[in-house]
């Protein structure tokens, strides 16, 4: 947990004038690190297992010679721990750029999939759903990454796909899966919903989905209509609980290296590659990841997302038993300090969430949460998904979705701890809130 320690004992030397202009340096600022849902640090394990490959496996993985050979026995190994990682095969695993791009393929593949069965053969009802002009059409929630709802949304534009976008439970804050089946259609082709979300850290129903949906395909391919396929964004749930493929149900799973202490590169799982599932490039080049995302593999990068992996096999109960404590301490100190200012934003009754995840509000008129964070001196946070951080001090569209009061959305922070966050930081954090807010208020 080196690095992680690193960037909470991070300070920032604050600098003063004394009697007769000279600068004086004062004490450092210690800096608390909350944001592990925006990016993790990576783990020593990780670096050293990429300063490795550097090192020896620089060779290029197609080439026989022993760099190139080290590097393709490195790539597989990192191969089969992601799959170990998610009870999935070795064989059904693509190295990708990252998250979004593994979103995008997963889109691509099955829009093209579903324009290629005009080339099917037989009378069935399949093609006769395309021959009667029929949009291929998708189903999502409106909480999704913008990796998923902008690619959508971008179809729609350009009048090749219909979408459905879900509405989250105002209840529960999940896409609950009578809603989502409720919107399948006949032309239905994919349904994507993220297992857990990045704001809330509410834990979607894709195991029931899952069963739902293989149950219903059933009657679909009896009746000669396409499968549904069925993807999820596992970026934020993967290294904070246990994640397994056959449990979930799923076609697609889309792993995403930087949220679980690896680097910025990622990984799509898809079930039954090429046989069972379509996969179809977005890339056309020399043929590396089996034609199906070429370009010269980026060993290191491998290597470390593939020691992430392993880290995450080993420890995960660990992982998410301290991250549970320390946020569940978390949530004491704040109430403690804050008594009924507090608002919980992403509390549902009855419904899981992830366990490293505090989104909430402190309420009053001057405390909207860029604000709040903007007057601390040692929490390093965020008020929602890093993506929308060009947003201002707009309410975040997932709290709107789940039913939080705009009044109360516009004061979020979200504080998302991590593997090594100790209680000593969070008292550390409580305090320089309650600090903040006190200066805030002092200027109304």
């Amino acid at each position: 947990m080196e690095a992680a320690a690193a960037l909470s004992c991070s300070a920032q030397t604050r600098e003063s004038r004394a009697p007769g202009g000279r600068e004086e340096k004062g004490p450092p600022e210690r800096k608390v690190y909350m944001d592990y849902n925006a990016t993790t640090p990576l783990e020593p394990e990780v670096i050293q297992a990429m300063t490795e490959a550097m090192q020896e496996a620089w060779g290029n993985p197609s080439s026989s010679y022993p760099a190139g050979r080290k590097a393709k026995d490195i790539i597989s190994a990192a191969r089969e721990s992601l799959a170990k990682m998610i009870g999935g095969q070795p064989q059904d695993i693509i190295f990708t750029s990252g998250g979004t791009e593994s979103n995008n393929l997963v889109i691509h593949s099955v829009l093209r999939h579903f324009h290629k069965a005009h080339a099917s053969e037989g009378d069935t009802a399949e093609r006769r759903l395309l021959e009667e002009g029929a949009t291929p059409h998708f189903v999502t929630c409106t909480v999704e990454h913008d990796s998923i709802r902008l690619p959508l949304e971008h179809l729609v534009e350009e009048q090749v796909a219909a979408v459905t976008f879900v509405p989250v439970s105002k209840v529960n804050g999940q896409a609950e899966a009578d809603d989502i089946l409720a919107a399948i259609r006949p032309a239905t082709c994919l349904v994507t919903i993220m297992l857990a979300n990045n704001e809330t850290g509410v834990i979607m129903p894709i195991p029931e989905l899952g069963q739902r949906i293989a149950a219903l395909n059933q009657q679909r391919v009896a009746s000669g209509l396409p499968r549904v396929l069925l993807h999820t964004d596992a970026a934020q749930a993967l290294g904070k609980r246990r994640v397994d493929v056959r449990d979930l149900g799923v076609d697609f799973l889309t792993i995403v290296g930087h949220k679980l202490y690896g680097p910025r590169i990622g990984a799509l799982y898809v079930r039954g590659l090429g046989e069972r599932t379509p996969l179809y490039p977005m890339l056309f080049g020399g043929g590396q990841e089996r034609g199906f995302r070429p370009g010269t593999e980026n060993t290191p990068m491998i290597a470390g997302l593939g020691k992430a992996a392993e880290l995450v096999t080993e420890n995960c109960e660990a992982y998410e038993a301290h991250m549970r404590a320390v946020r569940d301490y978390l949530e004491a100190r704040l109430v403690a300090e804050f008594n009924r200012k507090i608002h919980f934003n992403s509390q549902f009754p009855g419904t899981e969430r992830l366990p490293n995840t505090c989104n909430f509000s402190i309420r009053g008129p001057q405390l909207q949460g860029r604000l709040v964070l903007a007057r601390c001196r040692t929490l390093l946070a965020s008020v929602g998904a890093a993506c929308h951080s060009d947003q201002g001090d707009r309410p975040s569209p997932v709290l709107l979705s789940c039913g939080i009061p705009a009044d109360v959305a516009r004061n979020a922070l979200r504080l998302s701890v991590g593997r090594s966050t100790t209680r000593a930081e969070v008292d550390l954090v409580v305090q320089d809130l309650k600090q903040a807010v006190a200066r805030l208020e002092g200027q109304a």
